[in-house]
Order: structure tokens, then C-alpha cells, then sequence
């Protein structure tokens, strides 16, 4: 796993506990983040996600891109992808990503610039056993404190059918 992503799912877990700011970090930055309402305490930034869903099988294939239409860039956010299924026990996960529950995958979105698109994610999830849809849901788990006033764009939910078809969000 790459030390971004480790850092992202830390940093946001110690703040959901409140268990304040991680050795290295800024603490001017994440005490914005960690106030409560957090809207606001940050730069604004616009994250949306755009992507694919595919379901065949026990395999689910999920392919996405962040984007970030400002005002501010953002070093890093983290993106979650909660299911409906349980995962299969053992994954294979694109780096920067991380299992965060038995139906939960977040990845680091890496650098999203001012107007552009952070890395493109593709994760490749067993399911525990078929089924014959999945609702995947993505949204920010966190993205550094900053505020995002849209959020028709980076929440989004997927019904996927075991068709192979592409699900597209």
C-alpha cells in the first residue's frame, strides 16, 4: 500500500475518533478539519467522481476518476466505496487502496489540481459469493478539511446487475 493512502485512512480515522492530530501533520490543518463542522473551516474545493460499474459474476470492477472543478486544489482526499455485498476475504488492491470494512474499500485520490482530475482508480472486488445486483456507493471520506458545497457530484449511488454491462456514473 502506498504511504499516501495509509496516511489519508489514519489521518481520517483519528479525526472521525477525535483523537486529534497525527505525529508529522500540520496541526493548523487538521484542526480546521477536526472542528466541529467541518464545512467551512477549510479552502473550497468542488470534488466529483466519474466512473463505471460492472458486475459479473462474483467479480464487481469498478473504475473511477476524481476531479476537482476548485476553487482550490486539494493535496489528497480519500474516495469510499461502500457495497451491498460482502467481499470476498481475500483482495487484490490497486495502490493506494485499502479494505476499510467487509463491504468497504476508500483509496487516495492523489493530488487533485485546481480544474483537473486526480489518478484514475480501477479496483477489480470479489464478492464473498454471487449475486445477482450490488448497489455501490462512492463518496468522499475525506478530503482535508476542505469545503464542498456540491455534493450531487461526489455522492453517488450504482445499482450493478450480473449482466457485464457498464453501470456509469
Amino acid at each position: 500500500m502506498r504511504r499516501g493512502a495509509v496516511r489519508s485512512v489514519v489521518v481520517a480515522g483519528l479525526l472521525a475518533l477525535g483523537m486529534g492530530t497525527p505525529a508529522g501533520a500540520s496541526a493548523s490543518a487538521w484542526a480546521s478539519a477536526s472542528e466541529s463542522g467541518a464545512e467551512g473551516a477549510g479552502p473550497e474545493a468542488d470534488v466529483a467522481y466519474h466512473g463505471r460499474v460492472y458486475l459479473s459474476g462474483e467479480q464487481l470492477r469498478i473504475w473511477l476518476v476524481p476531479e476537482n472543478d476548485g476553487p482550490a486544489a486539494l493535496p489528497n482526499a480519500t474516495v469510499r466505496v461502500r457495497l451491498s455485498a460482502d467481499l470476498a476475504d481475500r483482495q487484490e488492491l490497486a495502490g493506494g487502496c485499502a479494505r476499510a470494512g467487509l463491504r468497504e474499500v476508500v483509496c487516495e485520490t492523489g493530488p487533485l489540481p485546481l480544474h483537473g482530475r486526480g489518478r484514475h482508480i480501477g479496483l477489480a472486488l470479489g464478492l464473498r459469493e454471487r449475486a445477482s445486483e450490488v448497489v455501490v456507493r462512492v463518496d468522499t471520506w475525506w478530503n482535508g478539511g476542505a469545503t464542498d458545497r456540491n455534493h450531487t457530484n461526489n455522492e453517488h449511488v450504482v445499482l450493478a446487475l450480473d449482466t457485464g454491462d457498464a453501470y456509469a456514473f
